[in-house]
C-alpha cells in the first residue's frame, strides 16, 4: 500500500482541472514503480522520497504541469517532462518508468569521493613580518599555526598597498598571533 500524504491530495484538488489527471497519473506511476517511496511537500510542491532522499516531484502551473527527477542529468530541466499541458501530452509511461528506475539507481549508488584539491601553498613570509614576529617572540607560535591560517595572515599583509597600511597590519597580526588568534577570529563564533 503506498504511503500517501493528505497534503498532496489537497494540492491535486487545488490544481486546475486540466492538471489533476496528469498529477494523479504521475503519482500512480511513481507508487507503482517505486512502492517504497514516501510522499512529502518540499518547496511547496509534491515530492516523492526514498530513504529520506528526494527522488522526483511534480508541480502544477496555470497552463501546464512539470514533472522532474532529482539529480537527473538526462532531462536537464527540459524535454517531455517540462511542460505537460494535457493528459494526451503525458510522456510514454515506459519512459517515465525508466527515469524513475534511473533515479532510484542514482540514490542507491555510493557517492564518489571527490579528491581533495591540493591546498594552496603558503606564500613566502615578508621580511618585515618575520622580523616583527621574532622581535615579539611569536615566530614559533606563528610557525605552529595551520598552513591556511598562516596564509591568511601573509596574504593580508602582502595585499596592503602602502607601507603605513602594511606596518599597521603587521603590528595587528603580531598582537593577534601573540593572543593565539587566527586572522579571522572575529567571525569564528558567529
Amino acid at each position: 500500500m503506498p504511503i500517501t500524504d493528505p497534503r498532496i491530495d489537497q494540492h491535486i484538488a487545488n490544481a486546475g482541472a486540466f492538471a489533476r489527471p496528469i498529477l494523479e497519473r504521475f503519482r500512480t506511476l511513481v507508487h507503482r514503480e517505486v512502492p517504497d517511496c514516501v510522499e512529502a511537500i518540499k518547496w511547496g510542491m509534491p515530492h516523492f522520497t526514498l530513504g529520506g532522499k528526494n527522488l522526483a516531484g511534480m508541480a502544477a502551473f496555470k497552463a501546464h504541469v512539470a514533472i522532474f527527477f532529482h539529480n537527473d542529468e538526462q532531462s536537464g530541466g527540459s524535454g517531455p517532462f517540462r511542460k505537460i499541458a494535457s493528459l494526451d501530452a503525458f510522456p510514454d509511461e515506459a519512459l517515465v518508468a525508466d527515469r524513475l528506475k534511473s533515479a532510484v539507481a542514482r540514490l542507491a549508488a555510493p557517492k564518489a569521493k571527490v579528491p581533495r584539491g591540493s591546498s594552496k601553498a603558503v606564500p613566502e613570509l615578508p621580511e618585515a613580518f618575520s622580523a616583527a614576529l621574532s622581535e615579539a617572540a611569536h615566530a614559533a607560535r606563528f610557525a605552529a599555526m595551520p598552513p591556511g591560517q598562516r596564509r591568511e595572515y601573509i596574504e593580508w599583509i602582502i595585499e596592503a598597498k602602502t607601507d603605513p597600511t602594511r606596518n599597521k597590519r603587521i603590528a595587528q597580526a603580531v598582537e593577534w598571533i601573540g593572543e593565539g588568534k587566527s586572522r579571522n577570529w572575529k567571525y569564528q563564533n558567529c
